[in-house]
Parts: C-alpha cells; sequence; structure tokens
C-alpha cells in the first residue's frame, strides 16, 4: 500500500513536514513523529509543562497504549496514534467537555477527506458500522488548582489489519481501501480539535454530537459498581452527560463513572 495523496508522501509514512503543510498558516504547536514509542500520551505528560498549545506527538505503532478507563489500547505499525496537548485554561469542571467537543472533531475530520460518515458511541467512541474505528482519552495535568495541560489520546485504526481474537467482534477500521493519507487525516484531525475546543463554555459541538449519536432511542446496558443495568437512551445533555430511562425514570450518566454497551 503506497501512493501519493496529495501531500508528496506515501499514504504509510508519517511526515511532521507533510501534516504541516495541510494546517493553517498560523499554526504553532510542535509536530512530533516517531515510528514507535510506548505510548504518545506518556510522551506528551513528559513534555506537556513547557509545550505549546496544539502540540501533537505522533507515533507509527505504540507498545504500551492506553485507553480510557486505564485500558490497553492494540495499536500496531499503521494505524493513527496521537495525543494532543492543549492549553485551555480550564478548570476540572469544565474538563469533561474536552472529549464531547473531540468526539465531534474526529467524526467531521473523517467526513471532511472521504465519504464516510462515522457515530459516536457515548462517550468517546467512533463507530463505523456498529464497530469501533477510533478511541479518544483526555487526561488532565495539574501543577495547582487550575489544569495547566489537557492531553487528548487519539488512537484510529486507519486501514485493513488482523484483530486479536477478543477485538475481531467489536472492532473496525477506517479504510479497507485508503483514498486519503494519514498525514492528511491527522491534520484535519488536529485542525477540528483546536477549532471545536476554542471556546468550550458555549458548547456549540454538543447539537453535533447529539446528530451522530449511535445510542439515542436505542436500548442499552450499563456498568456501574460493577452490575449491569439496562436502559434506553433517551438524550444528551448540554454537558454532555446520557440521559437514560430506566424503569420509568429519567437518570444522567456522566463521563468516567460507567462503561456502556449497545445491546
Amino acid at each position: 500500500m503506497s501512493y501519493d495523496a496529495g501531500d508528496g508522501f506515501s499514504v504509510d509514512i508519517l511526515s511532521a513536514e507533510a501534516i504541516k503543510s495541510h494546517l493553517p498558516a498560523d499554526f504553532s504547536g510542535d509536530i512530533v513523529v516517531k515510528e514507535i514509542t510506548e505510548s504518545t500520551n506518556s510522551d506528551a505528560a513528559r513534555l506537556a509543562k513547557d509545550a505549546t498549545h496544539g502540540t501533537v506527538i505522533i507515533s507509527d505503532a505504540q507498545t504500551a497504549g492506553r485507553g480510557r478507563l486505564g485500558k490497553s489500547f492494540y495499536a500496531p505499525k499503521g494505524g493513527i496514534y496521537m495525543s494532543v496537548i492543549l492549553k485551555l485554561g480550564l478548570t476540572f469542571s469544565d474538563a469533561v467537555l474536552v472529549t464531547t467537543a473531540a468526539s465531534v472533531a474526529v467524526c467531521k475530520a473523517i467526513e471532511a477527506v472521504s465519504n464516510v460518515r462515522p457515530k459516536i458511541k457515548w462517550v468517546n467512541d467512533i463507530l463505523l458500522d456498529g464497530k469501533k474505528i477510533c478511541g479518544i482519552s483526555c487526561e488532565a495535568v495539574s501543577f495547582g488548582e487550575m489544569i495547566d495541560s489537557v492531553i487528548l489520546g487519539i488512537g484510529v485504526n486507519f486501514s485493513a489489519q488482523e484483530f486479536p481474537d477478543d477485538l475481531q467482534d467489536t472492532a473496525g477500521v477506517l479504510f479497507e481501501k485508503p483514498t486519503v493519507s494519514r498525514n492528511r487525516l491527522i491534520a484535519e484531525i488536529l485542525k477540528n480539535i483546536l477549532s471545536e475546543t476554542k471556546d468550550l463554555s458555549s458548547k456549540k459541538f454538543i447539537e453535533d454530537y447529539r446528530r451522530r449519536s449511535a445510542v439515542l432511542g436505542k436500548p442499552i446496558r450499563y456498568l456501574e459498581n460493577n452490575v449491569w443495568y439496562e436502559a434506553e437512551a433517551v438524550g444528551i445533555n448540554d454537558n454532555g452527560g446520557l440521559i437514560i430511562l430506566e424503569n420509568g425514570k429519567e437518570k444522567t450518566l456522566v463521563s468516567g463513572e460507567i462503561t456502556l454497551r449497545i445491546k
């Protein structure tokens, strides 16, 4: 798999120069590209204190990648594994909106460069044909009461690959045969993240999130205190919480407290 996708680079070669060529002229972050690393999130955490807003660490593969809630993340060569350092001046209560905004940003980026129309499984998984093609994690770095940096980790199953047995039924890929370079998609994701998180307090991205929901109106199961419960997903509130109907009563699930499975 090797073709020129309009940026002068083969689809399977990551390049800081090629990524930057697709970004606005006023982009001021650093772009760090690695062939392999343990975790781009760990790399970003080490750089966060002195990094500029929008700095991104990208790797062709990860050996110890982790997703949300500390889960391991399968990250073989050829995917997109990136961690963006955001300096947004947030309080801890505001930080939960970053993941919601990032989910919208990734979907918009994919839509901008392809005819693919992904969906969002609350809270931060991107689905295509019911299978997960992208996971997003969010970590806060604090040196006091305010959050100094937010590290947004994004992993995309970019093209056809073999998954371990335990992921065969749930994991999918964005492209069987890519029609765009990873460099181009990375740039589009980064550009959209910076745009969608620029004014989090406006919550303008919430309606876009609702429109792309894969769970609204559907029966779901959610895990709470190690017990599975059944309910129906009926709405997304303005803080990104999932409103469910359980035994005739409404309840709101919030980020970090549950994992969600579509029935």
